[in-house]
């Protein structure tokens, strides 16, 4: 475990070295938040009315959190990397390290991403608050508890782009998954709640990675319930522990398809 948390502590130091790049690179994440504030604002005639039970001022609030995690993920660049590794047999050379593979990439990627977060964060919450004029009641343990499923949000997300990144061990090509997935993730748990789709398909996406990934921390800061930051956070521990298994099934069994094709 020690030497994950150095591998982190060293992207970390690393990409403060940067910190006015990160800072820049918000630039993007205010104009689409400014799109969808003005989106929201014309969708709502009257700010205290409700729409699929929420508020302006929730909505607005939804997207700044969800629009956080996923500007701050950089999904593309960590499956990227791993299909390249993949693809170039860089990967050989981790496989006699004295570290996994897996928790190498993760503690990598982790380390990589808190800078962006932090600071995607801090300026979120300024721009919600310069927009909306004030923040959701909420006391600062309460505020803890989001910041910890935004955490684990961010580490299911990272292990499955981890785990349809490996798949390049079986297809010339894993990118089209990831692609898939993360337009399904912007449709369908960014700018939307779960609550906006038809009851059928509610249910199917209250068990889905969208759930635990972007609905479930968001929704906590626009209305949050002790008993839903219960069931979010055994929700995504339960998402850690399958897709950190499913990971390593399919790490596994490409190290052993590479070993028998001599490769």
């Amino acid at each position: 475990m020690k030497k994950y948390l150095f591998i982190i502590k060293t992207e970390i130091m690393s990409n403060l070295q940067y910190i006015f790049n990160v800072i820049f690179g918000y630039v993007g994440y205010f104009i689409l938040l400014f799109i969808l504030f003005n989106l929201w604002k014309y969708l709502y005639s009257d700010p205290n009315e409700l729409i699929n039970g929420y508020s302006m001022s929730q909505m607005m609030w939804y997207v700044v959190i969800t629009e956080i995690l996923w500007m701050a993920l950089g999904g593309k660049k960590l499956n990227t990397k791993i299909c390249n590794d993949v693809k170039s047999g860089n990967i050989t050379y981790n496989i006699n390290k004295p570290y996994s593979y897996i928790g190498y990439s993760l503690s990598t990627h982790l380390g990589d991403i808190l800078v962006k977060g932090v600071v995607y964060f801090l300026l979120g919450m300024l721009t919600g608050l310069i927009f909306l004029g004030k923040f959701p009641s909420l006391n600062i343990i309460q505020v803890i508890v989001v910041i910890i499923t935004m955490f684990l949000a961010t580490i299911i997300s990272i292990l499955i782009i981890m785990a349809l990144s490996l798949v390049a061990f079986f297809i010339e090509d894993a990118t089209p998954f990831y692609w898939v997935y993360s337009k399904l993730i912007l449709i369908l748990g960014t700018i939307f709640p779960i609550e906006y789709f038809p009851v059928i398909f509610q249910k199917i996406l209250n068990f889905s990675p969208i759930y635990v990934v972007s609905y479930g921390p968001a929704k906590l800061f626009v209305d949050f319930s002790w008993k839903s930051a219960v069931v979010i956070i055994i929700a995504q521990i339960i998402y850690i522990f399958i897709a950190y298994i499913i990971c390593q099934i399919i790490y596994k069994k490409g190290v052993k398809r590479i070993n028998v094709n001599g490769g």
